[in-house]
């Protein structure tokens, strides 16, 4: 709990939170970071935050009664982007670029074929590759950049 506290809620879950809600104007809040809730939540016994390997215990006796058990009883559901659709949508001509066959072939990090298939793949819906190709688009996409840094910083005077 302590490292989620310190590391995974400010550098991951936070930060996705915080930029998806600016990116439509939408201010939101984490009403169980409030700071003495989490003082009186590190103040509580062990057993009334983890009893049965179920974690915090005390607040689902509370919300057993004021919520429908059906609503605090369910599996956490993240959120994420709709890749796959941005990926064959409005991403797709960026995507086939960057993984062009000739292009990854000149560059030599990549053999070309696999990542082709898999594309093709994934444009007809024979295949749920969009994470994989989303690395190596990012990859790509890092590449562009920094040789387009570096040619810059070479023509500065």
């Amino acid at each position: 709990m302590a490292v989620d506290s310190l590391s995974y809620l400010p550098d991951d879950i936070l930060v996705k939170v915080d930029r998806a809600a600016m990116g439509v104007s939408l201010e939101t809040r984490a009403p169980f970071l409030d700071r003495h809730v989490m003082e009186f939540v590190w103040r509580l016994p062990l057993s009334f935050r983890i009893r049965n390997a179920r974690s915090k215990w005390v607040l689902r006796q509370v919300l057993y009664k004021y919520v429908p058990m059906r609503l605090v009883e369910r599996p956490k559901a993240g959120f994420s982007i709709p890749l796959a659709s941005w990926l064959r949508g409005p991403l797709r001509d960026w995507a086939e670029a960057l993984l062009d066959g000739g292009r990854l072939r000149a560059e030599g990090f990549f053999d070309p074929r696999p990542i082709r298939r898999k594309w093709y793949e994934f444009l007809t819906a024979h295949g749920q590759w969009e994470p994989h190709l989303w690395n190596i688009l990012m990859f790509q996409a890092w590449l562009d950049r920094s040789r387009r840094e570096l040619r810059a910083r070479r023509t500065a005077p």
